[in-house]
C-alpha cells in the first residue's frame, strides 16, 4: 500500500507539473494561444503517457480520483484504497504545481485567475471524462499494454475538441486552481468542474463495462 500510495502521489505531482509547466513555458516562447495550446498539449500526451508505463505496475497508475472512483464501482479497489488515492492523488498534484512554479521562478502557490465557467464547460468536462474512462476500460479489455499510449492520445486529442481543453481529473482541477498561468482555472468553477467529472464517472461506469465486459466463448 505504502508503495501504491507513493507512486499515485509521485505520478499526479509529476503530471500535474507537466501541464503547469509546458504551460508557463509556451506562454513564454509564444503569444500565439492556438500554438501555446498545442505546445501544453504535445507535454500533457507524452508525460501522462510515459507516467502511465511506469507506475501502473505499481498502483495502477491512476492519477485521478474519478477513474479511482470508476474502479471502485466496478469491485476492482477496495474503499479505503479508493479514498487514500483520491486523499494522495490531490496532495501530490498541487505539489506539482508548486514544483512547476519553482522551476520557473514563479511563488509557489498563487490564485488561478482564468474564467471556465458556463454549462458548455460542464457538459465537455463531462463528455471528457467519460471518454477517458471509455478509453481505459476498451483498451484494458483487449490488453494491459494498449492504456498508456491510447491514454495520451485520447487526453492530447480532447484537449481541441472539448471546450473546456479536458481536465477530466478532480485531483488536477484542484491543482490547477493554484496557479494564474496558461493552464489554471478560477478557484470558484473548480467545483463544477469536479462535479462534472465524478459525475460521469458514477453515471457512466456501469455502462462502459456492460460494453466491454467478458464474455464466454462459443
Amino acid at each position: 500500500m505504502g508503495r501504491a500510495l507513493t507512486a499515485e502521489a509521485l505520478g499526479t505531482m509529476l503530471l500535474v507539473a507537466g501541464v503547469v509547466g509546458s504551460g508557463i513555458m509556451a506562454e513564454r516562447l509564444t503569444q500565439d494561444v492556438a500554438l501555446q495550446l498545442l505546445c501544453n498539449t504535445v507535454a500533457t500526451g507524452a508525460i501522462l503517457t510515459v507516467l502511465i508505463l511506469v507506475f501502473a505496475p505499481v498502483s495502477g497508475a491512476h492519477f485521478n480520483p474519478a477513474v479511482s472512483l470508476a474502479f471502485l464501482m466496478r469491485g476492482e479497489i477496495a474503499p479505503g484504497r479508493a479514498a487514500l488515492y483520491a486523499l494522495v492523488q490531490c496532495i501530490g498534484g498541487v505539489a506539482g504545481t508548486v514544483l512547476a512554479h519553482l522551476m520557473f521562478a514563479l511563488p509557489a502557490l498563487a490564485e488561478g485567475i482564468k474564467v471556465r465557467a458556463g454549462p458548455n464547460l460542464w457538459l465537455a468536462e463531462f463528455v471528457a471524462t467519460g471518454g477517458l474512462l471509455l478509453t481505459i476500460f476498451g483498451c484494458d479489455r483487449h490488453g494491459e499494454g494498449r492504456v498508456a499510449p491510447a491514454v495520451g492520445l485520447y487526453i492530447g486529442a480532447a484537449y481541441w475538441f472539448t471546450a473546456s481543453t479536458s481536465f477530466a481529473n478532480p485531483a488536477v482541477t484542484l491543482a490547477r486552481a493554484f496557479t494564474p498561468t496558461f493552464s489554471g482555472i478560477q478557484p470558484q468553477d473548480v467545483p463544477f468542474f469536479v462535479a462534472a467529472q465524478f459525475g460521469a464517472a458514477l453515471l457512466l461506469t456501469h455502462s462502459i463495462s456492460w460494453i466491454f465486459r467478458k464474455t464466454p466463448s462459443r
